[in-house]
């Protein structure tokens, strides 16, 4: 097992190796960006991963099969593989194919790109090097493609499809193989593109119609709450689109009176925003293991291979692993894209639930297959997309409001607390330009300068 010693000295590789490897990577090869990031100030992790909640710990040696040792070292090496993740991919560019974490604790980062000449420099970075032929954006693009047929053609025996960054392929689950060729054709992309994996099952809505807690819709159906938020003043919660649409009623577990369906969208993404009455009030709390608390702290999208735990009305705290980003899947309801596929177990009611990998904010229970007595699958809507697509601030621990300085109130692109950001965007802020590392909300007193898990100077 790889421990803390490890991660020690991959944290200190990254301030002292930092601009040499990106300089000898640009050498390499001339399609890299020109410039060169300085070093990393103090530890490059994501915030508050080395405080991990109890809960969290406990829910994933029972489901994932860890020692307490192995569950806290597995979120430690998360959070620092996926700011080298960030940095690799800002400075490979076009070449960069993927990345993902592997082993009992998360030990082992790959990264995936194009060029074998990058190898030298992604393994400075403490990563492992796999050279592929086809590059993330290649392989997005013909998902695209099979996103497109989708709306146009019937998808009741092509339920899955995305893209495998660890195979380097887009991956189509049919129920039988004349299904799958006919999709692919129809979306006019070469057969041999996609790699077909015929299933039996196909994934349903969990909808028997807080993180966690129940709630009820029009009195007639059950879902969980997500996450809460706000928009201007007022407070609510982020959840499935299919529990509800705009101008539904909502009462709490108790059946009191509670709120109002905000927004609403389902399906082509299954994402919704509940504000409720003055009797309800936004915390950062997640319902855990016994009823316990955890704390959100932000929305840092974890890399495929980590740890996620889900918090659900039926079936409670369950932990697994992510599988694959931006997954389409075909419910019977119609398709939805851009969905995160994990391990972990839900049943009808635990829509709109949260899913966390440590304190960060993850998603909200979409559907999926199987159940939580035999095991199963269940794919989540990212909440950084509900975030802003709805203008939403997500309620954290680090929620305080900040105050721009003159000069970033006068950049276009000054940063912003509560904005969305993606890896690669760049924003200004007192008077330097900084580089996203990894997807997430900003938060409050969180800005680039605080948070080089997040931001790389350039």
């Amino acid at each position: 097992m790889v421990g803390r010693h490890a991660a020690r000295s991959r944290r200190a590789a990254l301030t002292a190796l930092g601009a040499l490897v990106l300089t000898s990577l640009n050498a390499a090869a001339s399609a890299a960006p020109p410039t060169v990031p300085g070093p990393l100030p103090g530890t490059a992790r994501t915030p508050d991963a080395a405080r991990p909640p109890a809960q969290m710990l406990r829910a994933m040696e029972r489901d994932l099969g860890l020692t307490p040792q192995q569950a806290s070292d597995r979120l430690v090496e998360e959070a620092e593989a996926g700011t080298r993740a960030g940095l690799l991919r800002n400075t490979l560019g076009d070449r960069f194919a993927g990345a993902w974490v592997s082993g009992a604790t998360s030990a082992e980062l790959t990264v995936a790109t194009t060029d074998a000449a990058d190898t030298a420099a992604i393994e400075a970075q403490g990563a492992r090097a796999a050279v592929v032929t086809k590059t993330l954006a290649e392989l997005t693009a013909v998902k695209q493609k099979l996103d497109a047929a989708a709306v146009r053609t019937g998808t009741g025996r092509t339920p899955v499809w995305f893209v495998d960054v660890k195979t380097n392929r887009v991956v189509l689950r049919a129920t039988d193989e004349a299904a799958a060729a006919d999709f692919v054709k129809a979306a006019g992309v070469e057969s041999g593109t996609v790699d077909v994996r015929v299933v039996a099952e196909r994934p349903r809505v969990l909808k028997d119609l807080v993180g966690g807690d129940a709630y009820y819709i029009d009195a007639q159906a059950r879902c969980s709450i997500g996450f809460s938020v706000t928009k201007g003043g007022q407070q609510g919660f982020a959840t499935a689109g299919h529990c509800g649409g705009p101008g539904a009623t909502t009462t709490g577990s108790d059946q009191s009176d509670q709120g109002t369906v905000q927004a609403s969208t389902f399906p082509g993404k299954d994402m919704a925003w509940v504000g409720v009455n003055a009797d309800w009030t936004a915390t950062p709390d997640v319902t855990a293991q016994d009823g316990q608390k955890i704390q959100v702290t932000g929305s840092v999208e974890a890399l495929v291979g980590a740890s996620v735990c889900r918090s659900g009305s039926t079936t409670g705290w369950h932990c697994g692993t992510v599988r694959q980003h931006d997954t389409s899947v075909s419910y019977a309801e119609g398709t939805v894209d851009g969905l995160t596929e994990t391990t972990v177990c839900a049943e009808p009611g635990d829509s709109g639930g949260p899913f966390v990998s440590g304190t960060q904010a993850q998603g909200t229970t979409s559907g999926g297959t199987g159940d939580c007595t035999g095991g199963g699958t269940t794919y989540y809507q990212p909440v950084n997309p509900v975030l802003s697509a709805f203008g939403l601030t997500l309620t954290t621990t680090a929620s305080e409001a900040l105050t721009p300085g003159p000069q970033d109130n006068a950049a276009a692109d000054a940063w912003r607390a509560g904005r969305v950001y993606e890896t690669g965007a760049t924003v200004s802020y007192a008077g330097q330009r900084y580089r996203c590392l990894q997807n997430h909300q900003a938060q409050g007193a969180r800005s680039p300068q605080n948070t080089p898990a997040l931001w790389q100077r350039v």
